[in-house]
């Protein structure tokens, strides 16, 4: 797939709306973690230093109330952004009408207005066709650069790019080609860890990389599910009793292929355990709920990742928040972090923050900005504000 592509535009003196993801985590008005708003800057930069007026378009939090829009105000956003970069900012607190128009009309060549919250317009969730229109109607050109909401078909990520001649930024491209060679022809053996908290959020995801992948590893309290499918015991561990069948399928069809732990870290309590075992897969006991994988399980997985060409991890082994139940993710983090020559992607979530958190991020080949949208890529699906974007003649 060859995607038309922001450097195919000729943006001088042309308005162009770029939509990027600056959901950013924040208490009040400090932002907590801006690396959103950095992974922005390539194409924002690029934009600005080759005279183009750029709108920016981004959502943040949920909007459902009058609360919640208070709470979701990007003018926060805005003064990070002019901290970070030398163009100047306008900051529009309006999502249509009068001020924005104004704001955009007097724009000049290198400059950048950042709208309001995107989701402040009901219509933005439901792609209403008004919405798109009267966005795009602000700009010339279009350019995708919000990876973490390619998934979704919102009138700001598939809307205005079906009016006007559209693009994809340098941090999509890099999502897009950096995926798409691990799914479509990567350097092999190619190893996906996938764990978290629900089967039910992986099944097209271990479906399909059971067919690509040469090992497909499992962890976290979806590991729990294939346990009792099996037979064992997980005292009261999280189960998705629907999915016990599905775990069965799995395994039938993965065979040697699929890799689940076989020790786990059990606790008598989730907040305020009394009582810490290590026990073999299968044999929790009764009134004990496994929170991590254990060390037994480690040294598997670093056997079977050793010499791993390509590897994709999506979601924690344990529940890492808590250092007594962290140990089995920071093993895998640290294991990839240095696994010599090999391609190691992140497919955003907690696995991303987890290898943040540890001071080990520099060490992968790629972290995926957006969760939700690498799962869903790495499951084959077409993503809506990818697929809007025309091919390169």
């Amino acid at each position: 797939m060859s995607k038309v592509t922001v450097k195919d535009l000729d943006v001088k003196g042309k308005h162009v709306i770029v939509r990027v993801d600056f959901n950013v985590p924040h208490k009040g008005d400090v932002i907590t973690d801006d690396n959103r708003v950095r992974a922005a800057l390539p194409t924002i930069n690029y934009l600005t230093e080759n005279g183009a007026k750029v709108l920016l378009l981004s959502h943040m939090g949920k909007v459902k109330t009058e609360e919640d829009k208070a709470k979701n105000d990007m003018a926060i956003v805005a003064k990070r952004l002019q901290e970070l970069q030398s163009a100047p900012v306008t900051f529009v607190p309006a999502t249509r009408g009068e001020e924005l128009e104004a704001a955009v009309k007097a724009q000049e060549d290198g400059t950048i207005v950042l709208m309001q919250n995107t989701r402040y317009e009901k219509g933005e969730s439901k792609n209403d066709p008004e919405l798109g229109a009267y966005w795009a109607s602000l700009g010339d050109l279009f350019v995708e650069d919000a990876f973490g909401s390619v998934h979704r078909a919102h009138a700001s990520t598939v809307g205005i790019a079906t009016h006007l001649p559209s693009a994809l930024g340098f941090l999509v491209e890099k999502e897009v080609n950096v995926l798409g060679k691990a799914l479509n022809d990567p350097e092999r053996p190619l190893v996906a860890i996938l764990g978290g908290a629900k089967v039910s959020d992986k099944i097209a995801v271990i479906e399909n990389l059971l067919k690509i992948a040469d090992k497909v590893m499992i962890g976290g309290g979806m590991s729990y599910t294939f346990s009792a499918a099996k037979g064992g015991k997980i005292g009261t561990s999280l189960l998705e009793a629907d999915k016990i069948e599905l775990a069965n399928k799995f395994m039938e069809e993965g065979g040697d292929k699929l890799i689940l732990p076989v020790d786990t870290v059990a606790a008598n309590d989730f907040s305020n355990p009394t009582e810490i075992i290590t026990v073999k897969a299968g044999e929790i006991p009764d009134g004990f709920m496994g929170l991590d994988i254990g060390p037994e399980t480690v040294a598997l997985y670093q056997k079977e990742l050793a010499g791993a060409k390509t590897v994709f991890w999506n979601g924690p082994m344990g529940v890492f928040e808590d250092e007594r139940f962290a140990k089995g993710t920071i093993a895998v983090c640290e294991t990839l972090a240095n696994l010599e020559g090999a391609t190691t992607i992140i497919g955003g979530g907690d696995s991303a923050s987890a290898a943040k958190n540890l001071g080990f991020a520099e060490k992968f080949s790629h972290i995926s900005t957006g969760g939700g949208a690498s799962l869903e890529y790495m499951e084959g699906k077409d993503l809506p504000g990818i697929s809007i974007i025309p091919e390169k003649e």
